[in-house]
């Protein structure tokens, strides 16, 4: 494979991908969970479960993605006819997921979006597994993979900040169930248009040739396993994406509740992808002089930093809660760009040592474990709030008792705080470096 730097073309055309995933990432965390409770009116604890079992699917399946992306033989490559297949897929069911008819039952209203869910999930195991794969077959250099993910989270954080700051506002322009109708037709045409960006933007990038045969699913998942700098690495970025889902799943409940602003919300995101623009290329430049994995233990603990300022939200000014959410968004950035440009290593290495590529095996459990942490996320905040009392009701502005405020922040704050404090501990077992990648080209 060649050295020679990436083409601008072929690193924006594989960052476009993240407008997809970026949106899918977002609004479902932002607002499905709203959307069940107080909207259909659906108990904090079910609403819970229907935003987590469609995601937990993906444990299974996302490995299963990878596997036969890694098989699969094409023209095109392994990866990219999944990229086309896969989007298209997830743009459609995204616009039904909000699109249900007044059926005047909460059953049905559950089944719908329960249903409806479980096609994004699957859509999108078929879009993001070759999707995140491609980076260890487009280039073996140790630094152009940091550059590629750089590009990838810049776009990542733009998508965040159409998708995040757009959604909620078109919601509580229009108002009610028609609000969110809309704002799921937005939101799929984003969805395409990452697909499609992705899909063409590496039409030039170079591609490997698919897997050989290499034994069962089973097996290949039980070699993996036995990576250890790949299980340090996958258990940080779970606890990462459980902290990270809370936190996404509280914004709206924040905004409503403790700032009593529902335009807040859209506030936020702009607090959080504004820093995060800037400092993308800062975070580049900090990984390249002192390493990826102290990259990534710096935005790791500036994450945590900002979450723990949150605790404080019901008691200081609002700018206060804004410089916060900033905090969390410039470690949210490096923790972004880290751990994607680390994957890659690991894969690479792995293949030099073993002679088998299995790229789209370690991408599909890496992100099943992201899909299952950031749908643990709002489960995990549901359970809060449930303990705290929160009233569902088909009334957006039902009056809670002071116990479910308190939960609504200790949510977005005590319990990601913690996560990420775990979360240190197990990135410190990664012990792949520069020079071992090197040796392994």
């Amino acid at each position: 494979m060649s050295l020679a730097p990436l083409s601008p073309s072929v690193r924006v055309g594989y960052s476009l991908g993240s407008v997809a995933t970026g949106s899918f990432a977002t609004v479902p965390g932002l607002l499905l969970l709203p959307y069940l409770t107080d909207t259909l009116g659906i108990a904090a604890v079910l609403a819970g479960g229907i935003v987590l079992l469609p995601k937990a699917l993906d444990v299974l399946l996302n490995p299963v993605a990878g596997r036969i992306s890694d098989r699969h033989q094409s023209p095109l490559g392994p990866r990219r006819p999944f990229l086309l297949r896969g989007g298209l897929s997830l743009a459609v069911c995204f616009a039904l997921l909000f699109a249900a008819p007044d059926l005047d039952s909460k059953v049905l209203d559950a089944t719908w979006v329960l249903v409806a869910f479980v096609g994004c999930a699957t859509a999108y195991a078929f879009f993001q597994v070759p999707y995140i794969a491609m980076p260890a077959e487009i280039t073996d250099d140790y630094a152009e993979r940091t550059r590629l993910m750089t590009w990838r989270v810049a776009v990542l954080t733009i998508a965040i900040l159409i998708s995040g700051g757009t959604a909620p506002a078109i919601r509580d322009a229009i108002g009610g169930r028609e609000g969110y109708r809309v704002m799921g037709l937005t939101i799929a045409l984003l969805l395409a248009v990452g697909t499609v960006g992705a899909y063409y933007g590496t039409r030039k990038a170079h591609v490997g040739p698919p897997a050989e045969p290499t034994g069962t699913l089973q097996e290949q998942l039980r070699v993996v396993a036995q990576v250890a700098d790949f299980r340090w690495l996958l258990s940080t970025l779970m606890l990462q994406a459980l902290a990270i889902g809370s936190m996404l799943a509280g914004i709206d409940y924040l905004a409503r509740y403790v700032l009593r602003d529902p335009g807040a919300a859209s506030i936020g995101f702009v607090c959080v992808v504004g820093p995060a623009l800037l400092v993308s290329p800062l975070w580049l430049a900090f990984g390249n002089k002192f390493g990826k994995k102290t990259g990534f233990t710096t935005a790791s603990v500036i994450l945590g930093l900002g979450a723990l300022a949150l605790t404080t939200a019901e008691q200081v000014p609002v700018w206060c809660v804004y410089l916060s959410i900033a905090i969390v968004g410039i470690g949210f950035t490096g923790a972004q760009v880290f751990p994607l440009a680390m994957l890659p290593d690991v894969a690479a290495v792995d293949a030099a040592r073993s002679g088998i590529r299995r790229a789209g095996v370690f991408t599909g459990i890496w992100t099943a474990g992201e899909t299952l942490g950031l749908a643990l996320g709002p489960g995990l905040y549901a359970l809060v709030l449930a303990a705290g009392g929160y009233v569902s009701s088909t009334n957006r502005d039902a009056v809670q008792p002071d116990s479910a405020v308190t939960a609504i922040v200790v949510g977005l704050s005590v319990v990601p705080v913690l996560l990420i404090a775990v979360s240190l501990f197990t990135l410190q077992k990664y012990r792949l470096t520069a020079d071992e990648v090197l040796e392994a080209r």
